[in-house]
């Protein structure tokens, strides 16, 4: 038999000099998990992060912001792809993902159980949640599992142009009229802290970040990702001439960041567990595309057996 002491020593030892994770590399049953859930968790939010901004596309002020919605949407369902491609990986079919999503046993993220409200929301969304999944997915494009890593390349490089996108709005908005300066700061204020909620527990309270940090999936916990976005958006804030909505907000010279209120706790986990204030309308929504769409993946399943038909008989013709 095999000396699995041994096996996860070396296995640890490999992480401890950098070197990537493959798919046919040995790996502790524990890591295989542990980025099943993360990885899918992920490919779950880029797909149910598209309604909220799909239900805009048709109300965009102007036909410029029209394309550029649609291409960002289009963009988050390319994430999703690589994402699920990258789980499979590890030994899970695309079709149980999505099972797991659909009835309600798989996590995404909080966010996106908030409601889009306002055309300003596709600028705080932009500006603040995805600068926050900036602050989350770049240290990934260093993590320990290669298709993972690989994967996150180029979804953090259209990420910092959604994030852009996103300021690009607020900036219009807060340079316009009264009404515009108002929707963004409205927007601000409810966008403001589920964005901080979004790098997930506390670290006393986090459940996998020291064993994801011992296995190089993540290189920074929790509570230092959400410091280091609330030091980089604040002064964004200021430029555009709005007000964090937090009270507790001041700038520490000791410490050389800023220091922040306490988030509502209660809330988030609420939320986590489905009850927030859209979390049963993203799941049907998301089940319902699914299924709408089956006659899509069966015609594509059609034409890919047809074709395979046809190089079958080519070849043996030659034969």
């Amino acid at each position: 038999m095999p000396d699995i002491t041994k096996m996860e020593q070396e296995f640890q030892a490999r992480i401890d000099r950098d070197e990537k994770i493959e798919p046919k590399d040995w790996m502790p049953e524990a890591y295989r998990k542990t980025l099943t859930r993360q990885i899918s968790q992920h490919a779950h939010s880029e797909i149910v992060g598209m309604l909220p901004e799909g239900n805009w596309i048709t109300r965009a002020p102007s036909l410029r912001r029209k394309v550029a919605l649609i291409a960002k949407v289009q963009d988050e369902a390319g994430h999703g792809l690589y994402l699920y491609a990258a789980a499979e990986t590890l030994g899970i079919d695309r079709a149980t993902l999505l099972e797991e999503l659909h009835t309600g046993k798989a996590k995404y993220s909080s966010i996106f159980n908030y409601p889009a409200t306002t055309w300003a929301d596709m600028g705080a969304i932009g500006w603040l949640v995805d600068g926050a999944a900036i602050m989350n997915q770049v240290p990934l494009c260093r993590t320990s599992y290669g298709p993972y890593a690989r994967a996150m390349v180029r979804v953090c490089k259209e990420e910092s142009f959604h994030q852009r996108q996103g300021y690009e709005i607020m900036l219009t908005l807060s340079r316009g009229t009264e009404v515009q300066k108002r929707m963004a700061q409205d927007a601000l204020n409810r966008w403001w802290w589920p964005s901080l909620m979004m790098f997930g527990p506390s670290d006393k309270d986090s459940q996998h970040t020291e064993q994801s940090m011992r296995w190089r999936i993540k290189r920074f916990t929790n509570d230092e990702l959400r410091q280091r976005f609330v030091d980089m958006t604040v002064p964004q804030a200021e430029f555009l001439g709005l007000t964090v909505p937090d009270p507790d907000l001041k700038w520490n010279e000791e410490t050389q960041h800023y220091d922040f209120g306490e988030i509502n706790w209660e809330e988030f986990w609420n939320v986590v567990k489905g009850n927030g204030p859209c979390n049963r309308q993203r799941l049907r929504a998301r089940v319902k595309a699914h299924e709408e769409g089956a006659w899509v993946r069966e015609a594509a399943m059609a034409y890919a057996e047809k074709r395979q038909q046809r190089e079958n008989a080519a070849v043996a013709q030659v034969a």
